[in-house]
């Protein structure tokens, strides 16, 4: 086992931290989402439920 481990130890290494991105990500996408915030927003009118859509500043 220990010699399977140390063969494979950058895979590992390599796989934990692109877990650990991943995570931080969708952590990140739900706190903005809870809060009200756009994701990928780039505050020029173009996503339906923005607040800065032109649609939503005229009514």
């Amino acid at each position: 086992m220990f010699t399977w481990v140390m063969q494979n130890l950058s895979t590992i290494i390599i796989s934990s931290i692109l877990l650990i991105a991943i995570i931080l990500v969708i952590v990140y996408i739900i706190k903005k989402k809870q809060s009200g915030g756009c994701i990928g927003c780039n505050k020029n009118g173009g996503c339906e439920s923005c607040q800065y859509n032109f649609k939503n500043i005229t009514k």
